[in-house]
């Protein structure tokens, strides 16, 4: 690093220039001066997180649990690949159920883990259609069926579900689900 050096000054040339300002005064006043900052543009902070979460979801390959369903208060899915013919056949009863699991008279809780039980042991033994009885809702909280469409969302993020809707009338109308189960045949090729 190269070294400045100071630069010498003839002192008859300081002392005409002291000569010069002798009778100069300081301005009065503050030594600076103030300047406003202009205040920052605001963040728009929820629209970035809705930005944010919107592209979360878009990334994501998790199921929305009322993806695939059709509308109205009718529960209804068929799992991709799974064709309209497959879930009409199932609303037309075209398969035998063969067990049920009534859920009346228990919790949110209770029956989320009395469905992943019952699921589970028909899956062990090979069955491919039940019936789920969740109630109409009617003796609930503001009459309206609660485990109704928690069941369907516990029902869409189960594998070996490939469709489900209403039950007929006759099986219990818009208290009840048919559901169809994955043959074994079929869960060993996916």
């Amino acid at each position: 690093m190269k070294k400045t050096r100071k630069p010498v000054i003839d002192p008859d040339e300081a002392e005409i220039f002291r000569a010069s300002v002798s009778d100069v005064v300081p301005l009065s006043g503050p030594a600076r001066i103030k300047h406003e900052r202009p205040l920052p543009q605001p963040v728009p902070a929820q629209r970035l997180r809705d930005e944010r979460e919107a592209l979360k979801e878009s990334l994501s390959n998790q199921v929305a649990w009322d993806a695939g369903m059709e509308t109205g208060e009718e529960l209804s899915y068929a799992r991709n690949g799974v064709g309209a013919q497959t879930l009409s056949k199932l609303r037309r009863g075209h398969w035998a159920m063969q067990d049920e699991l009534d859920l009346h008279g228990l919790t949110v809780e209770q029956a989320r883990s009395t469905v992943a039980e019952f699921l589970n042991q028909s899956v062990r033994n090979g069955l491919r259609c039940l019936r789920i009885i969740h109630g109409k809702g009617l003796r609930s909280k503001n009459r309206e069926p609660v485990l109704k469409r928690k069941l369907g969302a516990w029902l869409i993020h189960r594998d070996e579900i490939l469709a489900f809707c209403q039950a007929r009338e006759a099986d219990g109308g818009g208290g009840a689900v048919v559901v169809l189960l994955q043959g074994r045949r079929q869960k060993a090729e996916g």
